[in-house]
């Protein structure tokens, strides 16, 4: 210890104190309790000996400083307990040109942390973006996270709920290939990230959450916000551990982190409250070196030779291709252009060929166009990359089909298929486009039938523009208009529901990217997912989320996070006041309507009410300079459009 003494102003004027009065003060990292009793100012531990109650936030009673918490006395002056054992610590005060000042020893230098290691180790390994929200069982993981952005190696970004942060490193993994993580207390801020934890997981979208729990000696005692969350996060997590004392800190995350990358699932670490703030002694943080391989397999020369000599057969053969391919479609363009055959994508595949390319066919499946299904059809083969074989796209299994995917999991996972292809996409479609074997004679060039299939769609498009019955826009109206203005390399987040299938429909794509909640199929993504695609984008893309009134308002209150950040994000509210969605599938089942009817408040107040743009259009006459206005606009910004639910 030294004799040296630090002054801290923690009041610009005593007066600030009123004479029987206490209250808490700041003075460098302490929080201390500053009474005025008895004409005399006196600072003291703010933490109550029984159980840290605040005394600050206590009163003078008796001539006694009484702890809020459980009513414990003090002297105001001294700190002594009467008859107990267990006083107040006081520390040096002094009062000049009426300001009050607080003395204390100087802070020790930080010392390394378990929690430290740990975040610098997930650093290391490229994770630098977390969503989340800090609370009283996850300080000091979060101490480690501020370290690590005051370096500049970190991005935090606070959102208004759990559930937000989830489906934002969500989208971030979807974008990017790239895990991000989610950060929440115990209890309650981790239930809540489950269903973006879930998105992930059933679309392979990397991620790694970080969890604040109470201390180890309380779980399964019933203690306030105590869960046992290895035990909950097992259905979600492919890697669940507690982090402990005698834990291999560094190794602990490497593993998290690795196995969210090379599996494209969740990564679960929960941090017990008094193991984030153990020094971590001689622990130092790894880093991802001599720790990975490159993942740039071909498959085997078999399957390669069936897969030429079937296409080489093949009269009329198609390119399906899915989000697992999103990375690799220079390659099977490539391929596509010496076929000179039709491509498709399933609906999160979206865009990943321009709809304006010659062989592009746009969507597959219940979000897609006829143009897509015709070319299906027609087919003789189908060269399926990178999808799912979701209901939703409809691949037909009665074709010849050659799968070809890095995951073996995928290929197959449904039905029979004719030909498997294992192996890294990128490297798979290389070894093809070398190839000379499948350019056989005979071969339809599908390129002009691709044109006139698509003249037919646009003529039905422009028909179904004209319709009108009185009770708001139709969504053909709002995504043609859209299709005109969103800039080529925008990213679009895409909400679930009418306005989804829609978007899938009509909006036809340049070079756009798509981001949604695929075989989860989550309502309210939209919203969170455009914060998670502008923490790896930043304003070097535009970013425009498109939702429903139903969707948007699972996490209303995150258009206060992109104002917070001055995300320049722009929301376009499809605001029918029903789950449209759900009163079709109502009728089409033979049910009544019911309970689908929704109240909503005036969405574009609301974002002017947060600090950003709202704009409300309820005339098609309005709808092309509103949409306008929003892509112009320097910041946040909210158009609400009131639409038919039945003009979809």
């Amino acid at each position: 210890m030294t004799n040296e003494i630090i002054w801290h102003k923690v009041l610009d004027s005593k007066a600030e104190l009123e004479e029987g009065r206490v209250m808490t003060v700041a003075a460098g990292h302490k929080d201390v309790c500053l009474t005025h009793y008895k004409g005399e100012y006196t600072a003291v531990q703010s933490k109550c000996p029984h159980q840290g109650g605040p005394l600050g936030e206590g009163s003078i009673e008796n001539g006694q400083l009484r702890c809020p918490w459980h009513g414990w006395d003090f002297c105001p002056h001294g700190g002594s307990s009467d008859d107990f054992g267990d006083g107040l610590e006081t520390y040096a005060l002094k009062i000049e040109d009426d300001k009050v000042y607080v003395g204390l020893e100087p802070e020790a230098a930080h010392e390394l942390t378990v929690s430290d290691v740990m975040i610098e180790t997930m650093v290391n390994w490229g994770v630098n973006r977390v969503f989340g929200m800090v609370g009283h069982s996850n300080l000091g993981v979060a101490d480690a996270i501020r370290r690590q952005e005051l370096k500049g190696k970190l991005k935090f970004i606070g959102i208004r709920h759990e559930g937000a942060a989830a489906f934002a490193a969500s989208a971030y993994g979807k974008l990017t290939g790239k895990p991000a993580a989610c950060f929440a207390i115990a209890g309650p801020g981790s239930t809540n990230m489950f269903t973006g934890l879930w998105d992930a997981k059933v679309d392979r979208s990397p991620i790694i959450a970080l969890t604040g729990q109470v201390a180890t000696q309380i779980v399964g005692t019933g203690n306030f916000q105590e869960v046992d969350l290895v035990r909950a996060f097992q259905t979600v997590a492919d890697f669940n551990q507690r982090v402990e004392y005698q834990s291999r800190h560094a190794e602990l995350m490497t593993l998290a982190v690795k196995h969210a990358i090379l599996k494209r699932d969740v990564s679960h670490l929960t941090f017990p409250d008094q193991v984030q703030v153990e020094p971590a002694k001689n622990a130092r943080a790894q880093t991802p070196d001599g720790r990975i391989t490159a993942l740039t397999i071909a498959p085997p020369q078999e399957q390669i030779d069936a897969a030429i000599d079937k296409i080489s057969k093949a009269k009329r053969p198609i390119i399906v291709v899915g989000h697992g391919a999103r990375f690799d479609m220079e390659a099977i363009i490539l391929l596509a252009e010496k076929l000179n055959c039709p491509v498709m994508t399933t609906f999160k595949g979206k865009g990943q060929i321009s709809d304006t390319h010659r062989l592009g066919c746009g969507v597959l499946g219940r979000s897609g166009t006829p143009i897509a299904s015709y070319f299906m059809n027609e087919a003789d083969l189908l060269i399926v990359v990178g999808a799912s074989f979701s209901n939703h796209t409809g691949i037909t299994p009665k074709k010849p089909i050659i799968q070809i995917d890095f995951d073996p999991m995928a290929i197959a996972k449904f039905h029979k298929i004719e030909i498997a292809v294992y192996g890294e996409i990128s490297r798979t479609f290389g070894i093809l486009n070398y190839s000379k074997g499948f350019l056989s004679q005979g071969k339809v060039n599908q390129t002009n039938e691709i044109a006139v299939r698509w003249a037919i769609w646009r003529a039905e498009k422009q028909q179904r523009l004209t319709e009108d019955r009185g009770q708001g826009l139709s969504s053909i109206a709002v995504f043609d208009e859209l299709s005109q203005q969103a800039p080529a390399d925008a990213v679009m987040c895409v909400d679930v529901g009418n306005n989804a299938y829609s978007f899938g429909r009509y909006f036809e794509a340049t070079s756009q990217s798509f981001l949604m909640s695929g075989y989860l199929g989550s309502i309210g993504f939209a919203l969170p997912a455009s914060i998670g695609a502008w923490a790896a984008v930043g304003d070097t893309r535009p970013i425009i989320a498109v939702a429903g009134d139903g969707g948007l308002c699972q996490y209303l209150a995150d258009f206060s996070t992109l104002v917070k950040y001055n995300m320049h994000v722009k929301l376009i509210i499809l605001n029918n006041n029903e789950l449209g969605k759900i009163s079709k599938e109502q009728r089409a089942g033979g049910w009544d309507k019911w309970a689908t009817d929704l109240v909503n408040p005036d969405f574009a107040n609301f974002a002017e009410g947060c600090g950003g743009l709202g704009i409300s259009v309820t005339e098609q006459s309005q709808l092309k300079s509103a949409m306008q206005q929003l892509l112009d606009y320097n910041g946040p910004g909210l158009l609400e459009i009131k639409t038919d639910t039945k003009l979809i």
